[in-house]
């Protein structure tokens, strides 16, 4: 009855999506995912962050792996390729005051 319903109301997608975040460990492994954590899905690439760019580097190696194992697990989420991204640090050269071109040599001083 419940699956029928998600399904007529074209939910199963977002469902799948969510249930990627909830079941990430089991998909990525306990280790991995106390490093890593999916943050983004756009356009069927999942955008995974990780705790430094020694993981993001690593998770790149094991891609496919973990790709295959999400497209097996959840087909209705529509998951085609993965990002791994390092932690988020602030960018000098994204945002609303950026200024294109070199901009000033003396920032700091």
């Amino acid at each position: 009855m419940l699956a029928t319903l998600t399904r007529e109301a074209g939910w199963e997608p977002q469902l799948a999506r969510e249930d990627i975040v909830l079941q990430w460990a089991d998909v990525a492994g306990d280790d991995t995912a106390k490093h890593t954590r999916p943050v983004g899905l756009n356009d069927g690439t999942l955008v995974v962050q990780c705790d430094s760019t020694a993981w993001a580097k690593q998770l790149q190696l094991m891609r496919s792996q973990i790709l295959t194992e999400l497209t097996r697990r959840f087909p209705d989420a529509g998951v085609q390729a993965i990002r791994f991204i390092g932690p988020d640090v602030p960018s000098w050269k994204w945002g609303p005051r950026t200024v294109s071109g070199r901009g000033p040599r003396d920032t700091y001083g």
